[in-house]
């Protein structure tokens, strides 16, 4: 896995994870990546800050070699997740639906997440309804074992 500070046209910087340079290129190329914060496909890598090591052998929460266990970081984003998503309620596909209504006073303000296209994610956020992406894609409750 390798983690890339990308920069949309918008000049938006986010962080995404990759299995290797190529896949970013070939995902890039395809527009599979877009801005969390607006959706723009044009995605350029950002200037990185150099990974500089800490003074003596302090190799902290890494697996031999010193390099992080992917397993591990995934885990952690994982808990991170369940933690925001506690008292959400999965609403699937009908998350742009739902929301518009909550936002337009058509139903009760709870919080909910779900799946939503790029452009109705967009439109949402036109609309000035508040939105944000999940940093790991969500298991639906049905599909959890």
């Amino acid at each position: 896995m390798i983690v890339f500070d990308l920069k949309c046209g918008g000049g938006h910087v986010f962080e995404a994870w990759f299995g290797s340079s190529g896949d970013y290129e070939s995902q890039r190329e395809r527009t599979l990546i877009a801005c969390p914060m607006c959706g723009d496909t044009g995605i350029e890598k950002a200037v990185m800050a150099p990974n500089v090591a800490a003074k003596g052998n302090r190799q902290g929460n890494v697996a031999a070699g010193g390099k992080p266990d992917p397993k591990q970081l995934m885990a952690a984003l994982a808990q991170a997740q369940a933690k925001m998503l506690e008292g959400s309620t999965h609403v699937g596909l009908a998350f742009a639906d739902k929301a518009r209504a909550m936002h337009l006073g058509e139903e009760a303000h709870a919080p909910i997440h779900g799946q939503a296209s790029i452009e109705d994610a967009k439109a949402l956020i036109d609309e000035g309804v508040a939105v944000a992406p999940l940093p790991l894609p969500v298991v639906p409750p049905e599909q959890r074992n």
